[in-house]
């Protein structure tokens, strides 16, 4: 087993490897993937060690379940050195950049936008409140999800030296909403308030897509309804590609302690 990091694995681990940028100059990406599909259960046993370990364990899928690459993970996709700082980006300003119509788009394609983001319009609502996250409740809801995604699916073990699992995505280099903004910077930004004001916490990556455990979701629709509006900012493709509306999608939310997200 190569092991990428100076501190040694705060449990035993499965047969791994270390993961490098590209077969062209092999520069060293900190993050280790299992060879194989890890036991259930060691997700948590990494996740707990993780205040002493330092290292933020992350259930890693491929682009399909017989993608013999593993993309985007094993075949050189992986850019550290593309994003900037997250600290250098303020979630509510990202999000509000995010929702605003752009000066490229058509009067006629804005006014058809924003009728599915009804009852708001072109201009930011705002974030919604924050709720109330009782202790330990992040940590446990995200135990308890990747617990119940692993089981029968091809899904491998991922370990990266970072504080969360938002700083994961940036230490590693991944670029699964590239299609959307090419700096995963301002993804984490938005994930780590999420963390923040709802108890989410980073779960499991793929190629494009992202789940998240939420300790603390909407209890009605009203409150669901501006954190659809977030949502919607930060992966349009949800309403525009999925629900169909915002209030479809508000309505998923209330009482959802997993969030999904998917990015053409």
């Amino acid at each position: 087993m190569t092991w990428p990091f100076d501190v040694a694995p705060p449990v035993p681990l499965p047969p791994g490897r270390s993961v490098v940028a590209d077969e062209g100059d092999g520069r060293p990406i900190p993050l280790w993937i299992s060879d194989a599909p890890a036991p259930t259960g060691l997700w948590a046993q990494l996740h707990r060690a993780h205040a002493q370990s330092g290292l933020w364990p992350l259930l890693l899928s491929p682009l399909n379940d017989v993608d013999p690459d593993f993309r985007p993970w094993l075949s050189g996709e992986l850019d550290p050195g593309r994003a900037s700082d997250p600290a250098e980006h303020d979630p509510a300003a990202v999000l509000r950049e995010w929702w605003e119509p752009g000066e490229d788009l058509e009067p006629e394609d804005t006014e058809e936008e924003f009728e599915a983001l009804a009852p708001y319009g072109a201009a930011w609502p705002g974030l919604a409140p924050a709720a109330t996250v009782p202790d330990g409740a992040a940590d446990a809801e995200a135990r308890g999800l990747a617990g119940a995604l692993q089981p029968g699916r091809n899904v491998r073990l991922g370990l990266v030296r970072a504080a969360s699992g938002a700083e994961a995505l940036v230490a590693c280099g991944w670029a699964g909403p590239l299609n959307h903004d090419n700096d995963i910077a301002k993804i984490a930004a938005v994930l780590a308030d999420w963390e923040r004001r709802f108890g989410a916490q980073v779960v499991e990556v793929g190629f494009d897509t992202l789940q998240l455990s939420v300790a603390a979701p909407p209890a009605t629709l009203a409150e669901a309804l501006p954190l659809a509006a977030e949502h919607a900012a930060f992966c349009p493709d949800q309403i525009h590609q999925s629900a169909g509306t915002l209030t479809a999608y508000a309505e998923q939310l209330v009482a959802s302690r997993h969030w999904y997200f998917w990015w053409d």
